[in-house]
């Protein structure tokens, strides 16, 4: 509706994944860098987690969009609450194998077949799946037996696993062992800082071609991101309103009254009527208005790993160091168990001291008139 009138080539602020949007970010280089190391294995599990709409999948669009697709064989799946006859039938389906009603047994013979094919024909096969956190444990395990597949003593199946922060808790649970062991490499996405937050919305404007017009003060840059805290989806949705706005008034300047205005319409539309919080006195408001509650993540991990646990995995780790000259190959594979065990643990414990300082940083109200 509006990108006529400015001058733009395509919505800058679609909601829906577009890799042609991609922002680096220092969180999104980082994680980038984990996922192109891991692909370059081309073997187990590479584990991108992070909050809703930190963009997580827009992160593995722009990393496949930059691969040679002669070479790749890719599968995305988006899932919901799918058992593992139901996750195995929409794998196939995802990799061209079409197999009616069959059973378990089948389905993973034609799968096995048809990953052997790409094999011979020089084509890695990737499995990207999104929502990882909702689907059930046996779904999960059912993951890991895919990854079992060889040909030639080498993998034929690579996956990558997309979730929300709690998928972590799942994959610290027990019964979850053999699954981390397959892991190599995980990072979870926080969202942008304040200055990237202004240069992710100037990113994506001129992505679709933006001349300038219409203009964004510095004052609703940090509106913006008080609001939205970062998160690239809420700054979407506020910045597809904001144009949206400025087209229907008529306006060729953004200020943080007009983000105000477009933000408490919003809060409105979203808490049925009531009028939203002050962003700049309640940091809660934009998670109550755009996500969905989470399990937090510490509780979990405090119930299952107390101290001693970690100081035992520690002390296996080093024993196993000290014995390396005698029988290197398993002693490697018990390092790599215990150091993506504790890669785990330690990226975990860095998220929940950024919650505590998020929580605990001096908030600045408004003066009253």
């Amino acid at each position: 509706m509006y990108e006529e009138y400015f001058g733009l080539s395509k919505k800058p602020f679609q909601l829906s994944p577009d890799a042609r949007f991609f922002y680096p970010s220092v969180e999104h280089a980082k994680a980038l860098s984990f996922l192109q190391y891991g692909l370059s294995q081309g073997d187990g599990f590479i584990v991108i987690t992070g909050s809703v709409g930190t963009g997580k999948t827009t992160l593995v669009q722009a990393l496949v969009n930059d691969l040679d697709q002669s070479e790749l064989s890719v599968a995305t799946i988006v899932t919901s609450n799918l058992h593992e006859k139901d996750l195995l039938q929409m794998v196939a389906n995802n990799f061209g194998v079409h197999v009616g009603d069959s059973s378990k047994a089948t389905l993973l013979k034609e799968l096995e077949h048809n990953f052997i094919q790409q094999r011979k024909a020089n084509r890695r096969v990737l499995l990207i799946v999104d929502e990882v956190q909702n689907l059930p444990d046996d779904s999960v395990e059912e993951l890991r037996m895919l990854s079992n597949f060889q040909f030639d003593g080498r993998p034929l199946l690579q996956i990558f696993l997309l979730g929300q922060q709690e998928f972590r808790g799942t994959l610290l649970s027990q019964g979850f062992e053999q699954l981390r062991q397959r892991v190599i490499a995980t990072y979870h996405l926080n969202p942008l800082s304040k200055e990237e937050s202004t240069t992710y919305i100037e990113h994506r404007l001129t992505v679709a071609g933006w001349q300038g017009h219409p203009q964004f003060s510095a004052k609703a840059y940090a509106a913006i991101f008080r609001f939205c805290e970062g998160v690239p989806r809420r700054i979407n949705n506020v910045c597809d309103r904001l144009l949206l706005y400025a087209f229907l008034e008529e306006i060729s300047a953004i200020d943080a009254d007009v983000v105000e205005s477009v933000t408490e319409e919003i809060g409105t539309e979203f808490l049925d009527g009531k009028p939203i919080v002050d962003p700049a006195s309640d940091k809660r408001t934009a998670a109550e208005i755009f996500d969905t509650p989470e399990l937090p993540l510490e509780s979990a991990a405090r119930s299952m790993f107390d101290k001693a646990d970690l100081q035992r995995r520690l002390g296996s780790l080093e024993r196993a160091v000290d014995s390396l000259g005698h029988t290197v190959k398993p002693e490697l594979a018990d390092i790599r168990e215990e150091l993506g065990f504790l890669r785990l643990i330690m990226d975990d414990l860095l998220h929940e001291v950024r919650e505590i300082s998020n929580k605990s940083a001096p908030v600045t109200k408004k003066k009253q008139a």
